[in-house]
């Protein structure tokens, strides 16, 4: 069932990358409109973490490599 399949890339907050940065790798890498962007970057700074991507784990997989890659924290759940 693919609705049971989905899955959520997670972004996680950390002490070694700048807002900048991090704004640039959600549009970059996973598409995000700006101000959505900003608005995630947001909410990892202030709750530890947020839900930035949704889908299989399949579909999930390279964008988590390439944040990874990007030295960000991110998991897939």
């Amino acid at each position: 069932n693919q609705l049971t399949d989905l899955k959520e890339l997670i972004l996680f907050n950390d002490d070694f990358n700048t807002f900048e940065f991090v704004i640039e790798t959600l549009i970059d890498v996973c598409g995000i409109e700006l101000v959505q962007a900003e608005q995630i970057t947001l909410i990892v700074h202030y709750k530890g973490k947020c839900g930035v991507k949704s889908g299989t784990f399949e579909e999930l997989k390279p964008v988590y490599n390439e944040m990874i890659n990007r030295k960000l924290t991110v998991s897939i759940e």
